[in-house]
């Protein structure tokens, strides 16, 4: 098949299948397990997908727009959910403020973030969260679900622009604004 300069260059190559996780295509969807968990998600329309033993390949069924898109989507996700099962996804989130601080009690993770209340946040299924001073890292098999946790979590308090506090991610930079005493001293 050809398909012109639009072609996926991401699932043209076959995706190949490590050691110790299997990958199973059943009832439209695909099944990926591994020493970390398991991930199952569906497979697109417009594909069809070929396994063996050390590889998936995937082939669209048509040349339109759309085909195209979930060619290089499915590849994509397919990927990423190898990964997880085998090594997993980590985030890293940092509090800073003073009297701000985090903890978990039992599988819920308590926040003191400058609130009346302390905030409680339940990870999602095979989401592990853990706390350490003032970092607090969310891990798992699903990259999405990390991800999505990872988010809730920061937009509880997000930083401020004037003094820096806030929850934000391990190594994110936050543009410190002046503030009105800098502002008028320079007029």
């Amino acid at each position: 098949m050809k398909f012109g300069k639009f072609m996926s260059k991401i699932a043209k190559k076959p995706i190949p299948i490590p050691e110790g996780t299997t990958v199973t295509k059943s009832d439209g969807n695909l099944l990926v397990k591994g020493k970390k968990g398991e991930i199952s998600f569906p497979i697109l329309p417009y594909l069809t997908l070929e396994l063996d033993d050390k590889s998936v390949v995937l082939k669209p069924t048509g040349t339109h727009k759309q085909a195209r898109a979930n060619w290089g989507t499915m590849a994509s996700l397919t990927k990423s959910a190898i990964s997880g099962v085998m090594q997993g996804f980590e985030k890293k989130l940092e509090i800073q403020g003073i009297g701000y601080r985090a903890q978990m009690e039992g599988a819920t993770l308590s926040l003191n973030v400058g609130f009346t209340h302390p905030v409680k946040l339940v990870p999602p299924q095979g989401i592990q969260v853990t706390v350490e001073k003032n970092i607090i890292t969310i891990s798992g098999s699903n990259k999405q679900a990390v991800g999505q946790f990872a988010a809730e979590i920061r937009s509880v308090k997000k930083p401020e622009p004037y003094k820096g506090k806030g929850i934000r991610y391990l190594g994110e930079v936050v543009r410190e604004k002046a503030g009105k005493k800098v502002a008028g001293a320079t007029s």
